[in-house]
Parts: C-alpha cells; sequence; structure tokens
C-alpha cells in the first residue's frame, strides 16, 4: 500500500508529490523527492515539516494520516541559520529603554464622557484656587496689618535709625500763604506790563505818518523798574525757590 504526499514549497518550485510506501521513514523522504526532482538542492539548505511542527526523523509515513485516507500534506522550506545568540539580552536590553522612556503625563486622553483630563485637571484648580481665596485675603491683611503696627512702634520709638527711611510731610500753613500771594503779586505785576507794552505797540501802528517814538524800550525799562524795584520782588525769588524746596522734601 502506497502513500501519496504533498509538498508545498517556495518560488521558485510548485507544489511537488510523491507516491511512497506506507512503511516508508520520514528521514527519507527527502532522498526520494531529490531521486525524481533533480533541480533540488541538497538537504542542507531545505527541511521537511508538518504544518503542525517539527516530526522525528523515524517517524513512520502511515502513521501521518488517518485510516480513511492515504494522503498526507508536507512542507518543505529552507532551514534558518542561527546567529551567535544573544538575541534577548537585546530585548532585554531595548526593553530598560522603552521602560526609562514611560511618561505620566496623560493630559491628553479622554474620560468616559469625552472630555480631556487636562481639562478636568484645570478646572480642578480653578475651583481650589476659588476656594482659598478668602484665607489669601486674610492673610494679606494680616501682613499689611502687622506692617503698619511695625512702623507705629518705630514712630513712638523715636528711634533715629528706624526712621531714616520715612517720609515727612512739610505743613508750614504760614509759610505757604506767604509764598502764594508773593507768587501771586509778580504774575500781576508781569502781566500788567505787557499788556501796557501791547497797548503801546497798537497805538504806534495806528500813526503810520508819524515816525515811531522811542516808547518801546522806555516801557520796558519801566516794566522791569516796577518789577525791580516792587518791594515784593525779593521775596517773590525767595519764595519760588523756598518752594521748590519744600516740594522736594515733601
Amino acid at each position: 500500500m502506497s502513500t501519496t504526499i504533498l509538498f508545498s514549497t517556495f518560488p521558485p518550485f510548485p507544489t511537488l508529490s510523491l507516491s511512497v510506501p506506507a512503511e516508508t521513514r520520514f528521514e527519507d523522504l527527502y532522498g526520494l523527492l531529490c531521486d525524481r526532482y533533480l533541480d533540488l538542492p541538497s538537504s542542507n539548505g531545505l527541511t521537511i515539516s508538518s504544518h503542525a511542527g517539527s516530526v522525528p526523523p523515524e517517524t513512520i509515513v502511515s502513521t501521518l494520516h488517518g485510516e480513511a485516507s492515504n494522503l498526507i500534506t508536507l512542507r518543505l522550506v529552507p532551514r534558518l541559520v542561527g546567529g551567535k545568540g544573544g538575541f534577548g539580552s537585546q530585548l532585554r536590553a531595548a526593553g530598560g529603554r522603552m521602560s526609562s522612556q514611560k511618561t505620566s503625563n496623560n493630559d491628553s486622553c479622554r474620560d468616559l464622557s469625552g472630555r480631556r483630563l487636562s481639562t478636568i485637571k484645570t478646572a480642578k484648580k480653578l475651583s481650589d484656587y476659588q476656594a482659598d481665596e478668602p484665607l489669601r485675603k486674610k492673610a494679606e491683611a494680616e501682613a499689611r496689618l502687622a506692617k503698619i503696627e511695625a512702623l507705629e512702634r518705630k514712630i513712638k520709638s523715636g528711634d533715629p535709625e528706624s526712621l531714616a527711611g520715612t517720609k515727612h510731610r512739610f505743613d508750614d500753613t504760614e509759610y505757604l500763604e506767604e509764598s502764594r500771594e508773593i507768587v501771586d503779586s509778580v504774575k500781576t505785576a508781569v502781566t500788567a506790563g505787557l499788556l501796557k507794552k501791547k497797548k503801546k505797540k497798537a497805538k504806534i501802528s495806528h500813526e503810520s505818518s508819524t515816525p515811531p517814538k522811542d516808547t518801546d524800550s522806555n516801557t520796558a525799562a519801566s516794566v522791569t523798574e516796577k518789577v525791580v524795584g516792587s518791594p515784593t520782588s525779593a521775596p517773590a525769588l525767595a519764595a519760588v525757590t523756598s518752594i521748590t524746596v519744600g516740594v522736594a522734601s515733601a
């Protein structure tokens, strides 16, 4: 009784068929196959296996098929040349590098309702900030009150070193009033002189037929004498200087 074997191969070889006796051993199949197909390479480059996996060499072909059929399907595949090893260590090293690059930032993910986790975290931070606002305002008020109390203690102690950086307000009402009156009087005198000079020029412009009189210099001299000879001119200059010093110190 013979058994028919179909070999599924790889390009450029087609599917091969071979009829062998039922008592043929599995390790003898390749030699019989090479006797029929002379173009096949040596057994060092090819191997025969079943679709379920490798088969022991001493296996009888008749045990590979059932009693109802004498057809067997096997695979003819090239051998895989092994390397020097070390592939497992390479995998472990690559896994270590991958695990070191893991991140815990999952803000771009979404929850079951479709909201991003970053949006949820931001909303939570905002609610916590609003809930803590009364405490922050209370702490700011306490800090401001403590600062004011410390300044009051320094003022009461009268320590010149502690008061060196404090500001002082100039409140001499009498001096400020006198200075204001002097400045007003000076402004009034200057305004009167300018008005008189303006009227004089207007009068001269109308007298086009008559040569202009030398009145401008006299008017300017009289205004200068009036301002300089005024009893309030010297205090006015002193008042302006004193106001500037007082404002700078304030």
